[in-house]
């Protein structure tokens, strides 16, 4: 994963001083040799310190503690450093870069947690309230309009618990939560092939249930 799934910034104005700072970022990465090296390297101490701090809040749900949580702190950082520096180009400059390239750290580090927790033998499946949060958007399931907040949260909530079958609830909230699409077909001895067509059948559900309660427009799921 490399982090497209997040948009840049939100469109603001920055200060003069924040705007001479990005351009200096995106020339000194862009440049290559010795000043592109350095500014890589300025760039992958801030990214480590960032997902030191995102796998730190994590760790409970990994159950691992010491030199693995760190391992898994430095494979984020340095895949986040290589997405950011072949991205670079595209910054638009509209926050301060920092706060552009945390954005793909903590999304690595997010799926590096999910695919190191499955591949370890996690058995629950349990979205934290930030999850619940994401879902209708990660699920397909993001209104065109404006969403009724918190109660869209809880009807997709419902939706899940009540509407899907065992099987499709397993693959939908695993998918999302993280598990590696090899995993979840290995634990139920299907086809990569099966384990879409179940996800395409939940997303289809769920969006379904929520149409007909009035929180989606009538639609067609891709």
């Amino acid at each position: 994963m490399d982090g497209d799934a997040f948009e840049p910034c939100s469109q603001v104005r920055v200060s003069t001083e924040v705007a001479v700072e990005n351009r200096a970022w995106v020339h000194e990465l862009s440049v290559g040799g010795a000043r592109g090296e350095a500014a890589s390297r300025r760039l992958h101490e801030i990214l480590l310190r960032a997902a030191r701090v995102e796998v730190a809040r994590r760790a409970s749900r990994l159950r691992l503690a010491g030199p693995e949580l760190d391992d898994i702190a430095h494979q984020a950082a340095a895949d986040a450093l290589l997405t950011i520096c072949r991205k670079v180009q595209t910054f638009r400059g509209d926050c301060k870069f920092t706060t552009w390239a945390y954005k793909f750290v903590v999304f690595d580090v997010t799926a590096k947690v999910g695919r190191h927790f499955w591949q370890r033998g996690g058995a629950s499946i349990a979205f934290e309230e930030e999850d619940w949060d994401r879902l209708p958007a990660a699920g397909g399931l993001e209104p065109e309009t404006h969403a009724e907040g918190r109660d869209l949260m809880d009807a997709v909530h419902r939706a899940v618990d009540e509407k899907l079958t065992e099987k499709q609830r397993f693959v939908f909230v695993a998918l999302l939560n993280g598990m590696p699409t090899d995993v979840v077909a290995d634990r139920m001895g299907a086809t990569h092939n099966a384990i879409y067509k179940v996800m395409f059948d939940a997303r289809r559900k769920l969006r379904t249930t929520l149409t007909d309660a009035g929180y989606l427009p009538g639609q067609k799921i891709d």
